[in-house]
C-alpha cells in the first residue's frame, strides 16, 4: 500500500523572514551586546543565509533602529489613548507605567536592547531617537498639565519637569530588573506601576494652605 505523496513545507513568507531576523537580532544584542555583534552573527541566530539580512536591513544599525521603533511606536500609541481617556492623572500614569513594565515582562531580552543600547546611549542611538523619546515626555507633562487645570493636582511643578522625571524612575526600574539588581518576579512587577505613580503624584497632590 503507497503513502500518499510527501507534503513539503511552505516556504516562509518575505514577512516572516524579515520577523525571523528581527528576533534573532533581539537574542544576539541582548546575549553579547550590540557593537561587539556582526550581520553574520545574527544571521546564523536566524537560520537564514549571511545575504538575506542585507536584502532585508541596509546595515546592523538599520535592525536596531527597527526595534527600536517598533516597541516605542506601541508606547507613543498607547500613550496617546490613555492620555485621551477620561480618567484621572493617577490612572493614567498608571497605565503608562504599567504598558513599559508589562513590556518588560512579556519581552525582557528586547527591553533590556532597548535601554542598553538606545535610551542610554546619547551619542548615538539615543540622540538618533530623541524626538520619539521626547514626544512620550511630553505626553506625561500633557496628562500632568491638565491635571494642573483641573485642580487634580498641583501647579507649582513644571510639566516637564514631570515627564521627564516619572521616565528616569521607569528606567531605573527597568535598569535594575536588566542588571538583576532587584528580583524580575510577577510580584515585584505588580508592585512597582504603583510606586513610580505614588511617587510622582504623593509629590503632585495639592498642599493645604
Amino acid at each position: 500500500m503507497s503513502e500518499g505523496p510527501t507534503r513539503t513545507k511552505p516556504r516562509p513568507s518575505a514577512e516572516e523572514r524579515r520577523r525571523a531576523i528581527l528576533d534573532a537580532a533581539i537574542v544576539v544584542f541582548a546575549r553579547q551586546g550590540y557593537h561587539p555583534t556582526r550581520v553574520s552573527d545574527i544571521a546564523d541566530e536566524a537560520g537564514v543565509a549571511y545575504g538575506l539580512v542585507y536584502h532585508y536591513f541596509s546595515s546592523k544599525e538599520a535592525v536596531m533602529n527597527e526595534l527600536f521603533t517598533e516597541r516605542w511606536s506601541l508606547l507613543l500609541d498607547a500613550g496617546e489613548q490613555v492620555k485621551a481617556a477620561d480618567r484621572t492623572a493617577r490612572e493614567k500614569l498608571g497605565e503608562i507605567a504599567g504598558f513599559i513594565i508589562d513590556s518588560y515582562r512579556h519581552n525582557p531580552e528586547l527591553m533590556k536592547v532597548i535601554i542598553i543600547e538606545v535610551t542610554r546611549a546619547a551619542n548615538s542611538f539615543g540622540r538618533t531617537h530623541l524626538p520619539e523619546i521626547r514626544r512620550a515626555y511630553d505626553q506625561v507633562a500633557a496628562i500632568v498639565a491638565e491635571a494642573q487645570r483641573s485642580g487634580e493636582l498641583r501647579s507649582d511643578i513644571d510639566p516637564d519637569f514631570v515627564g521627564r522625571s516619572f521616565y528616569g524612575a521607569i528606567e531605573q526600574l527597568l535598569s535594575a530588573w536588566v542588571f538583576e539588581l532587584v528580583p524580575a518576579t510577577d510580584e515585584e512587577f505588580d508592585a512597582a506601576g504603583a510606586m513610580v505613580v505614588e511617587l510622582i503624584c504623593g509629590g503632585l497632590d495639592p498642599r493645604d494652605a
